[in-house]
């Protein structure tokens, strides 16, 4: 197996993003998952044309005709991601989705006879979801945040509540998610059940969160994903710091209505979220 895929600046910066987010404690055990579209021209000159293939791995579902002969990197199932970056070729996969959408065939990785995460049928819904509505869509990200886990235990499970919630902890939380977040109760994850609904949220947000379980996010690239998490997680510690106490200062819905009118958000934020 050629590892020349190692040197590509998409495979290095999935690297890094993972293990980041172990450090930042996003991360524990094998809990969490990353998956990432990539074009053609990034990986053709590293995987001899993206045409060789290692294995077959059946996908548990039929994947979207918009996903069809499209490739991307996968975290492994029961992979740590503490040990990814030390150890690729066992850890993450590069897979290219069959022309029949039934098949994931290996490019490379997985090189102990792993495969993609258990977590397949929200990263394949999600991202056709979210390429029908962003074409310059790639990344789909989940993760364990400490302080938004904390918060799906104290807050209904309401995305309007949420989302005001996290809007008004911090002047540029609205300007980083104009149109809010979605929120799921808690579900039985790894089937198609949550698949369904994670996806069915993702037609209006880029940012789900697992009901006492964690988040999934969606960007054009990793540092998109990567810091709308952040700054949702951001926003949790925020307001798990203040809100058992007696709040004297707040952002109100006419300050929130300024950064929309500042920032130029009228066509994204969602307006409903400020109805009194």
């Amino acid at each position: 197996m050629s590892d020349q895929i190692l040197t590509s600046p998409k495979m290095e910066k999935y690297l890094n993003i993972i293990d980041n987010m172990y450090r930042l404690g996003w991360d524990e055990r094998n809990g969490g998952n990353i998956s990432v579209l990539v074009d053609e021209e990034e990986i053709e000159e590293y995987l001899e044309g993206g045409r060789h293939y290692l294995r077959d791995i059946p996908l548990p579902l039929v994947a979207d005709p918009i996903l069809r002969d499209r490739v991307f990197f996968f975290t492994g199932t029961g992979k740590y991601f503490r040990n990814t970056k030390a150890d690729p070729k066992n850890n993450v996969g590069v897979i290219r989705i069959s022309e029949d959408g039934k098949v994931a065939h290996l490019l490379w990785g997985f090189e102990d006879g792993g495969k993609f995460t258990s977590e397949i049928y929200a990263h394949l819904m999600c991202h056709a979801q979210r390429l029908k509505i962003d074409p310059h869509h790639h990344v789909v990200m989940h993760c364990h945040p400490t302080n938004l886990l904390i918060m799906s235990h104290l807050v209904p499970n309401d995305d309007k509540e949420f989302t005001l919630n996290l809007w008004r902890a911090m002047t540029e939380d609205i300007i980083v998610f104009p149109e809010g977040v979605g929120v799921l109760p808690w579900m039985l994850c790894g089937n198609n059940e949550i698949g369904v609904a994670t996806a069915e949220k993702m037609k209006k947000v880029r940012c789900v969160i697992w009901g006492l379980h964690g988040i999934y996010g969606a960007g054009s690239d990793l540092d998109e994903a990567f810091g709308l998490i952040e700054t949702a997680e951001k926003a949790a510690q925020l307001y798990l710091g203040y809100s058992s106490r007696k709040e004297i200062n707040t952002i109100t819905n006419d300050n929130l209505r300024e950064i929309i009118k500042g920032f130029h958000l009228e066509d994204v934020v969602r307006w409903e979220f400020l109805d009194e």
